[in-house]
């Protein structure tokens, strides 16, 4: 059904060529600098590798088919799953969170201005960016609780609030944040009160306080950070589509940013099953295999029906994406964001178990994969908040249509009309039943 086509094809063989000879071999590598360094340092290996990336024409694959070079959700989709097999792999190809979901921003909305200052070395990978929406004193699963301020003075926006999971800020690299605040608080519509600005890293009065561990791990998968934003004054150029556009930027940036994101997670987690059949077969407790284990077999079993089902409902989803838009297909999104990263977790700690006590440190890169798959059941909206979305577009849909009737229409039945239609049913009659 989503079989890919030549251009996919191409592209995802010169992609698994590089991971087989410049990722896979680096990787312990770029978990010891990420130890070693912490989240305040650029890793070399990194920046080694991103010219090999670039020269093998693996370089801004994200790039979206609307702007005319790119690719399709549903061609980029594969790619984005072998990348997602390595913590380290999506940066180098310049495909990594959160400058991706940057990068088209400014692609989608930005000005000619915006571009030329930040989306082109974007692309160019001379400097990086942050993304700052989640505030720690409000419930920000709810983007309408958001409470720092972007206030007009004259030809500058001030720019005032305490943020965190603020994700790349503490890269010495990031030279842009996109803030999201209120401008409008009384607006009487919710969604019209959020403006996104742009936020040079190096103004007065940003102040990034500190990383964020991810269950304790610093820098990967992912450098979240708490920002304080003191009165930070820009120019009114660098509001993004105009004031009260945020929550249409949000929507705009997050929908490819989960196919994105459940993918990579669909390629980890087909990454740890491999390693998990290779341990099976190698441990040999209580005078056999362990892949002859019952419990083994079961769990190896239950980790390929949950990846290949996790993965028909991605590419199902991108490709309602490109077909219908990224509105009509928010129930798709809001399937797999749900489904993907809880598959993800339940792989992992399957596997976890088949590895030992080693499967808990990081040697096996378990406990990091692990890290990642929890945190995306919160980031980008979490497990809840998509479930409620995908309840209530399901309740439309079935609202006031009857399949089963002529014409479709629902019947909505009184109380009496259900009495005496269905009070035969025992023989005691009405009262029995209805009280």
């Amino acid at each position: 059904m989503f079989e890919a086509d030549p251009v996919t094809r191409d592209l995802a063989a010169r992609l698994e060529d590089f991971m087989a000879a410049h990722i896979y071999p680096n990787e312990a590598r770029y978990h010891a600098e990420a130890e070693r360094l912490g989240p305040w340092a650029v890793y070399p290996v990194v920046e080694e590798l991103k010219p090999l990336a670039r020269e093998a024409g693996l370089w801004n694959l994200w790039l979206p088919r609307h702007d005319g070079r790119g690719l399709s959700n549903l061609q980029y989709a594969p790619l984005c799953e072998i990348m997602g097999r390595s913590a380290m792999a999506p940066e180098i190809f310049n495909c990594s969170a959160p400058d991706t979901g940057n990068m088209e921003v400014l692609l989608r909305y930005g000005t000619p201005d915006q571009q030329a200052m930040w989306l082109k070395p974007l692309l160019e990978g001379r400097i990086r960016s942050s993304f700052a929406m989640t505030e720690p004193e409000t419930a920000s699963s709810d983007a309408t609780n958001i409470a720092a301020e972007i206030r007009r003075d004259g030809d500058h926006y001030i720019v005032h609030g305490r943020k965190w999971y603020t994700t790349g800020a503490t890269d010495p690299r990031c030279a842009i944040i996109i803030f999201m605040g209120k401008s409008a608080p009384d607006h009487p519509d919710p969604y019209r009160r959020q403006s996104m600005i742009l936020v040079p890293r190096n103004t007065p009065g940003v102040e990034v306080l500190r990383p964020l561990p991810v269950m304790g791990f610093y820098g990967v998968p992912d450098r979240a950070s708490e920002v304080l934003f003191h009165e930070v004054r820009v120019p009114a150029a660098n509001m993004l589509l105009g004031e009260g556009r945020g929550f249409e930027i949000a929507q705009g940036r997050l929908g490819p940013g989960r196919i994105h994101h459940c993918m990579r997670l669909i390629g980890l987690a087909e990454r740890t099953l491999e390693r998990m059949c290779r341990r099976a077969d190698a441990r040999n407790p209580f005078g056999r295999p362990l892949a002859e284990q019952g419990v083994t077999l079961e769990r190896i079993a239950e980790a390929r029906l949950a990846i290949d089902q996790a993965r028909l409902l991605t590419l199902k989803a991108a490709d309602a994406m490109d077909r219908l838009g990224n509105k009509e297909a928010r129930a798709d999104i809001a399937m797999i964001k749900i489904a993907a990263p809880a598959m993800a977790q339940k792989v992992i700690d399957m596997a976890m178990q088949v590895f030992g006590g080693g499967g808990t440190a990081n040697d096996h890169f378990l406990a990091s994969a692990f890290a990642t798959a929890r945190l995306l059941r919160l980031a980008d909206g979490p497990d809840e908040v998509h479930r409620q979305q995908l309840a209530k577009l399901e309740l439309k849909k079935h609202r006031n249509r009857d399949p089963e009737r002529t014409g479709g229409t629902a019947e909505v039945l009184d109380l009496a009309t259900v009495r005496d239609r269905f009070a035969h049913l025992h023989p005691a009659g009405a009262d029995y039943l209805w009280g």
